[in-house]
């Protein structure tokens, strides 16, 4: 596989610039210890103090999804059985940085991509029950996105670039059937749904061994929740995407068909633009062998 690297920062992001924000913005927080947690494709997330984090974006399209969880998160919170990260305090542009950026709640754990939940079972249950609380009728504002959500067809551009990128000859053709099977499918019938939009095991907490928080709503949109079941073939096995859907208990057989289909585009993705991110690219590697198997 050719790799390419993450996108690059369009704006400085620093801790200092960090601790400056707060400073100036909420002052009754500016003696709290600032850290990197994490410096991902669109956001450099800091740890404030113990019980905080400031999420700042790096690019102008990721400012624009951190809105997005700003105006929702508040909102789907309450109804869902997980921990979600919605913000306690909005910040605004300043100090020559162009974005609103957020203060959340830190919540414990380390991602499911690094620390699997010691019990499968107990784990595929969970987030099937919350991805049932999340996937309901979403309301006609509810942020449009261009590349999650959508019928599969409007995905085949990448693939066929990203397919070509594959080494292996037999991988290739494997992928290269089973995506010309999906596109087979019919589409999703019902009404838009909310979506998390990006649900991938490094955007899921483990905490003490069981899944405690799912994060990074940056991509929440309305649309087909096949996308978000595509989680399945990252983090289980098939014993447990069986417990998985069980739990979940809306999948007809076309839904789970394009879930499928959903963890190959999305498997495809990582293996491509993470050269420089090891964790999403092993989580790329372990998808497209569940996928295909």
């Amino acid at each position: 596989m050719s790799a390419q690297r993450m996108p690059a920062a369009e704006v400085p992001v620093s801790v200092e610039l960090v601790r400056r924000l707060v400073a100036e913005q909420r002052p009754d927080l500016a003696g709290l210890a600032v850290s990197v947690l994490a410096n991902g494709w669109d956001n450099l997330v800091c740890r404030l103090g113990e019980r905080l984090l400031v999420r700042l974006p790096r690019r102008a399209m990721a400012a624009e999804l951190v809105e997005h969880e700003q105006r929702w998160l508040p909102e789907l919170a309450p109804r869902l059985p997980l921990p979600v990260p919605a913000p306690m305090f909005v910040g605004r542009p300043a100090l020559g940085y162009p974005w609103s950026w957020s203060i959340v709640p830190y919540l414990p754990g380390h991602v499911a991509a690094e620390k699997p939940p010691v019990s499968p079972a107990a784990a595929a249950v969970a987030l099937g029950g919350f991805l049932a609380a999340l996937h309901t009728p979403a309301p006609p504002d509810a942020p449009p996105h261009t590349s999650r959500g959508i019928p599969l067809p409007r995905r085949a551009e990448g693939v066929a670039e990203q397919l070509a990128r594959l080494d292996d000859r037999s991988r290739r053709v494997a992928a290269a059937g089973l995506w010309q099977a999906v596109l087979d499918v019919p589409g999703w019938p019902g009404p838009p749904q909310w979506l998390h939009g990006d649900l991938h095991p490094a955007n899921i907490l483990v905490h003490r061994g069981e899944l405690s928080a799912v994060v990074d709503f940056g991509d929440l949109t309305a649309g087909d929740p096949a996308g978000d079941l595509s989680v399945a073939w990252m983090l289980f096995d098939a014993e447990h995407r069986a417990r998985f859907r069980a739990a979940y208990g809306a999948a007809d057989d076309h839904t789970w068909q394009r879930a499928r289909g959903w963890a190959l585009v999305l498997a495809l993705v990582f293996v491509t633009f993470s050269a420089d991110n090891p964790t999403m690219a092993g989580i790329g590697e372990r998808t497209l062998d569940a996928v295909l198997s």
